[in-house]
């Protein structure tokens, strides 16, 4: 397995983590239905994700970021909710640089 395949395949799990994290804000008190809406735009470049789309992966980049500064808020302002945003966090930190990943080594292999 080359290193394109290996980071198109390790972002989709921590596409799947981060989704698992967002959802799990429900055991500190976030409503189901908010949770659900949270997860709903990150659906939008799954498609082009599990294809390989280098544009999907370019622009999936800029939906990492709303969610980076979600995570970070709540990590920093909300005791209750410490360790479910820092897994957040965690996770898509890690989905952002896969993709950024991706998007390096499938550059060299085209270009």
């Amino acid at each position: 397995m080359n290193l394109e395949t290996t980071a198109r395949s390790l972002t989709i799990w921590l596409w799947a983590a981060l989704t698992l994290s967002l959802l799990s804000w429900i055991t500190v008190g976030y409503p189901w239905p908010i949770c659900v809406l949270a997860v709903l735009p990150l659906l939008a470049p799954l498609h082009g994700l599990v294809r390989g789309r280098r544009h999907t992966y370019a622009w999936a980049t800029l939906f990492a970021v709303p969610y980076l500064a979600f995570a970070l808020t709540e990590l920093l302002a909300n005791p209750a909710a410490r360790w479910v945003a820092a897994i957040s966090l965690l996770c898509v930190f890690a989905w952002f640089c896969t993709m950024i990943l991706f998007l390096r080594v499938s550059r060299a292999r085209r270009g």
